[in-house]
């Protein structure tokens, strides 16, 4: 019987990771795992650096001096082309291939411009959206490579290194084609590991895997070469966030897997919800789809 090729690289089908630095602070930990993520894989790196106009749209009264206006679009281009020189900095001698493009840009038209920059990547590495510093442009920046990109995204989460190696996987499944596509999107990671989990919290008792939650799924794994345990919690604690990350405590998990937004994104900005929720508190990166 002939012996399964042995696994070279841990990010091959990673072709193309783009990150987004809007801030060197903000964003200094998400554009040193996009960095350990491209050289690891071998991958292109693209350095998305954004100068933005926080001016909301109406803010300038009617016949407002236009030199105001054009100060303010002055000084976002002085921030991209600042963010360039600071990229084009760190990423100097890199071993991968890489690319760093200042772009200035209004708040208004961050969506479609974030989206047609991203599009085309396998992956966009962004830092956590919400908590203490960040700005509406952190989520709508996440939110337009996501919806309007329709890229899967992994957030790093502040203070936080990219681990040399990705060696347990905690999969939050729920059923859901978000779920599905993050799955999808995580397999050269679930490839890696040693270790993946399925965390189902309280599965519906009526739901098509009922009699067994999860192996579908575990079925699909299996044959992209990846073996899964499944483990059903209890929703003991009153957030499924709070469950699946005390459970990613539990088993030490490097990475978590799971769907975003199942709930409208005004619901989930409003009432809060399992992503939202997840992305304030985790301490390990979390990787996206919707």
């Amino acid at each position: 019987m002939s012996q399964p090729p042995e696994r070279k690289g841990w990010n091959v089908t990673y072709r193309t990771i783009t990150t987004v630095l809007t801030d060197p602070e903000v964003d200094s930990a998400s554009f040193k795992a996009a960095m350990d993520l491209a050289r690891g894989g071998e991958a292109h790196l693209d350095v998305l650096c954004l100068g933005l106009d926080r001016t909301q749209p109406g803010f300038y009264y009617a016949g407002a001096n236009a030199m105001i206006v054009q100060d303010n679009l002055t000084q976002a281009r002085e921030d991209s082309e600042r963010l360039e020189a600071y990229a084009r900095d760190m990423l100097q001698g890199a071993d991968f291939n890489w690319s760093a493009t200042g772009v200035s840009a209004q708040l208004v038209a961050l969506n479609g411009l974030v989206a047609h920059r991203t599009r085309f990547s396998d992956l966009v590495v962004l830092p956590r959206p919400y908590g203490a510093g960040r700005g509406h442009d952190c989520e709508a920046i996440t939110e337009a490579a996501m919806f309007d990109g329709d890229v899967p995204v992994l957030i790093q989460p502040d203070g936080a290194d990219w681990p040399e190696r990705i060696d347990t996987v905690l999969v939050g499944w729920n059923e859901s084609t978000e779920a599905l596509r993050a799955v999808r999107a995580a397999l050269p990671f679930l490839k890696q590991a040693d270790n993946v989990n399925l965390a189902i919290v309280d599965p519906p008792p009526h739901g098509p895997e009922r009699s067994d939650p999860g192996g579908a799924l575990s079925q699909m794994l299996s044959r992209h070469g990846v073996r899964a345990e499944v483990s059903v919690l209890s929703k003991t604690l009153p957030r499924v966030c709070d469950v699946l990350l005390r459970h990613a405590g539990d088993i030490g998990a490097d990475l978590v897997v799971m769907g975003a937004y199942g709930h409208s994104r005004f619901r989930e900005s409003i009432l809060g919800g399992a992503t939202r929720n997840m992305l304030e508190l985790a301490e390990v990166p979390v990787l996206l789809a919707h």
